[in-house]
């Protein structure tokens, strides 16, 4: 089932929100609400509040009791930013009722409530259901508006024709019956939603670093991040929350997906170290480079001033995947990636699997044709304590749906060996 985040703007039709909700949690969500404080003039936090069985928020500033986290998750153990964390949870946005006023501030990146600061930074899908005097509807500047949504890839149901609030008053305006919200929310869901790895916090890395040289050139890899971000798009489809740290990634990428842009080793490594600890499988697909300069100049090296040959010292680089490794809690699952070339890539793999503690190792020879860096195939073995498992020539998106066949396998036989470990 999915995770909705309600946005209730001001408007009569606010009403409707709480029908929607019944609907909702009745079908198995989980809802989490956000209102603007306008909105509470026709319905108050409380009623959301019980039908939500979690806080309802307002105000940007105001701490959020349940630290982003929605009825059927647990409470991470920092205070994170609530606009922030609740749309990182949530599988999908919805705003019902928008008025003409959110929709405008939608429209134009407005960021001056709770509200619409989530609106800006979710990546999960965004399902705008406007409600309003038909007069307002049909005034240009809506309109104008709304065609920029959905422009932008997001959902904007049509209103209802009916009785509107105003004594009298007929036409387009009403806020769509809930089952047509509901099923619109569903509608943008993809299958991830009860899916296999539904509930499970992913940590990919994906792409290469690149360490200065000077303020112009670095060193770096040929790793586009495509591997990484297969892997992250396959498990958002199977139901989980997927953050991926992409160093140097120039990919598209779904709204499911969390994306965390660095450039550096360093960076890499802070960026998954402070993620580590919530994540439940790690897929360390980044070229994470070995070496970097020891003294990047800070401004751009002039030939003239070099001369005929330039010299880089070069100093290595932390190994971020053996200190993740090394810090790891019962019921993680980590798998690396080693990009290896000739016959004795696998004996290296497995090298790796041993010295740095890890379930997996997915192997791949990029010396081989139509494998590795920048291309969209790729052929790999994935090594384990139990064996090797070689995986043939494929697309990359075929390869990722492999790989975590294979780790909830281990995580499988983990769980497994855990319970007949607490029974005898």
């Amino acid at each position: 089932m999915a995770r909705i985040l309600l946005g209730v703007s001001g408007g009569i039709a606010a009403y409707k929100a709480l029908e929607l909700i019944r609907l909702a949690t009745a079908a198995g969500h989980s809802v989490r609400v956000i209102q603007t404080p306008t909105s509470q003039r026709f319905v108050g936090a409380a009623s959301f509040a019980a039908l939500t069985g979690a806080p309802v928020l307002t105000d940007e500033f105001e701490r959020d009791p349940a630290r982003g986290a929605f009825p059927d998750q647990a409470p991470p153990e920092h205070d994170p930013l609530s606009h922030l964390e609740l749309v990182r949870n949530a599988d999908a946005f919805l705003v019902a009722p928008a008025s003409a006023n959110t929709v405008a501030k939608l429209a134009h990146g407005l960021a001056d409530n709770l509200l619409t600061s989530a609106a800006l930074a979710a990546r999960c899908p965004l399902v705008v259901a406007p409600a309003m005097n038909d007069a307002m509807w049909a005034n240009a500047a809506t309109r104008a508006n709304v065609q920029t949504l959905r422009t932008r890839g997001i959902t904007v149901l049509e209103p209802g024709v009916g009785r509107l609030a105003s004594k009298g008053e007929a036409g387009a305006g009403r806020l769509p019956d809930p089952s047509v919200l509901l099923a619109a929310v569903e509608a943008v869901v993809p299958a991830a939603a009860g899916g296999p790895m539904e509930g499970l916090r992913v940590l990919v890395s994906a792409g290469g670093t690149r360490e200065p040289i000077d303020a112009v050139r670095y060193v770096g890899n040929r790793s586009s991040g495509r591997m990484g971000f297969a892997l992250a798009e396959e498990a958002a489809a199977r139901g989980a929350h997927v953050t991926v740290v992409a160093a140097n990634v120039a990919l598209a990428h779904g709204p499911r997906l969390n994306v965390v842009e660095v450039e550096t080793a360093a960076q890499l490594q802070a960026a998954c170290e402070e993620r580590f600890g919530d994540c439940d499988v790690l897929l360390m697909a980044a070229a994470v480079a070995d070496f970097r300069p020891a003294d990047p100049a800070a401004v751009k090296l002039k030939k003239e001033a070099v001369g005929a040959s330039l010299s880089v010292a070069m100093e290595r680089t932390p190994d971020v995947l053996s200190g993740l490794a090394s810090r790891r809690r019962d019921g993680q699952t980590l798998v690396g990636f080693a990009a290896e070339t000739g016959d004795e890539a696998v004996r290296y793999g497995r090298g790796k699997l041993q010295a740095k503690g890890l379930d997996a190792v997915v192997v791949n020879d990029v010396a081989a044709p139509g494998v590795g860096f920048d291309v969209e195939t790729n052929a790999v073995t994935i090594v384990t304590a139990a064996g090797d498992h070689p995986v043939a020539l494929a697309t990359k998106a075929q390869i990722a749906s492999t790989v975590l066949d294979a780790v909830m396998a281990l995580r499988g036989a983990s769980a497994s060996a855990q319970a007949g470990t607490s029974i005898s």
